[in-house]
């Protein structure tokens, strides 16, 4: 990292970001760096994370909306997700902080020359590629309680539990609520190994949530005398139903116990 760093500062308080601000102007020297934005919650900071990418995030933990956990979480599936700080006044977030791959954890009041080192420590971790790496590996199969989705530049939250199935259609992933559909970029083999405990894989192309299965029924292809007979999935709340492959059908059979 040759060029200034792009820090990004997240907090619900005006007036902690402005300290940091002034903190970040007093170490410009020891770390070259350009403030990417601010934002006051973590759905903001995601938003804002559209427009100006960042290598840095200096993220608050409680905040409304998105907490900074959630954030984190949130973050660790972005294809380039920048190196996370939290910064709070509460040091009972500290061990929860590092379980969450944080490069560090400051506490307020924060102070000069500890941001400095937290920022060193910070750059080192995406020198090494550690950050990202870490970061996916360590939050994204924690599993994340709501699913990020981009809307005209707008950030939607839509509830995991909500979904009924996830199904890859050409470079998207169509998450599936009862009352719509939802366009995800996440890939459906990471929201796969992510919601292991909740989705059964029953296509090559499609999961679905093992609690919206209502029953199963035996259809056909319609071609032919008989057409080709198939099992299908008839799920809680909405008409569709969702084709079982051949090859998933002894797997999803003993799966959803059918």
């Amino acid at each position: 990292m040759t060029a200034p760093a792009q820090i990004l500062i997240v907090d619900d308080e005006p007036p902690a970001r402005a300290r940091l601000r002034a903190l970040l102007a007093d170490i410009a020297i020891d770390f070259p760096h350009r403030i990417a934005g601010e934002a006051g919650d973590g759905v903001a900071a995601l938003e804002l994370l559209m427009r100006s990418p960042a290598d840095i995030a200096l993220i608050d933990i409680n905040m409304p909306r998105m907490d900074g956990i959630e954030l984190a979480q949130q973050l660790a599936g972005l294809p380039h997700p920048p190196a996370v700080v939290f910064v709070t006044a509460h040091d009972e977030f500290a061990l929860k902080a590092f379980e969450l791959a944080a490069a560090d954890y400051l506490l307020k009041p924060v102070r000069a020359q500890r941001l400095l080192e937290s920022l060193q420590k910070a750059r080192r971790s995406l020198l090494s590629g550690a950050s990202a790496d870490f970061l996916l590996q360590t939050l994204a199969p924690a599993g994340r309680t709501r699913l990020r989705v981009v809307e005209r530049g707008n950030v939607l939250l839509v509830p995991v539990a909500d979904v009924l199935y996830l199904r890859a259609e050409q470079k998207y992933v169509t998450a599936r609520t009862v009352e719509r559909e939802y366009l995800l970029e996440d890939p459906l083999a990471q929201l796969e190994t992510e919601f292991a405990l909740r989705f059964v894989r029953i296509h090559r192309n499609c999961l679905v949530a093992a609690d919206a299965v209502a029953g199963v029924v035996r259809a056909s292809d319609g071609t032919g005398d008989a057409g080709d007979p198939h099992w299908e999935l008839c799920l809680k709340g909405v008409p569709e139903r969702l084709p079982v492959s051949r090859r998933q059908w002894p797997q999803v059979k003993t799966q959803l116990g059918l």
